[in-house]
């Protein structure tokens, strides 16, 4: 279980690696422009991403002064933005190698922002929801740089795994 963990933060970080060179070409305009997607723009769907790892990665490890928000901008700014996401990939890439089965099999308890009543998870399933939720707003963001583009750079797993 830690091995398919590992992978997972490790692909995550290269998925976002790959696909954040790719919205660097974007202007201004374009990364703001609403696309009538979930999150609107491209900045808007990226942020909402780091936002979800910043407050699971806050419930994971009991810290406090997570946002409160699902649909804040944490980064105006592309290049802010992408600092902080790469900041990001290196917390999630280190919290889960540093896991054991043990951490894995654990329980944890949070109070969601969309619902008042605690809930007590184990972590396992908790962590697969994150990279899950990774997945399926990278593929919303891969969807606004076709959109944009006209292309977007494959981002699937086994591109990862075969090291393309």
């Amino acid at each position: 279980m830690q091995k398919h963990f590992n992978m997972f933060a490790q692909y995550n970080g290269w998925a976002n690696r790959k696909l954040l060179t790719a919205v660097a070409e974007l202007s201004e305009a374009e990364y703001n422009q609403d696309c009538e997607m979930a999150f609107n723009s491209m900045n808007g769907t990226l942020n909402h991403l780091l936002l979800g790892d910043t407050i699971w990665l806050s419930r994971f490890q009991g810290t406090s002064g997570a946002p409160t928000s699902l649909d804040g901008l944490l980064h105006e700014k592309f290049a802010d933005y992408l600092e902080a996401r790469r900041a990001m990939d290196d917390k999630i890439i280190a919290y889960v190698e540093g896991l054991t089965v043990e951490n894995l099999n654990s329980d944890f308890s949070y109070t969601p922002i969309t619902m008042p009543e605690k809930v007590t998870l184990q972590l396992a399933p908790a962590l697969a929801h994150i990279f899950n939720h990774q997945t399926h707003h990278r593929g919303q963001a891969h969807a606004i740089l076709t959109r944009i583009k006209g292309e977007a750079p494959p981002l699937d797993l086994i591109y990862y795994q075969l090291g393309v």
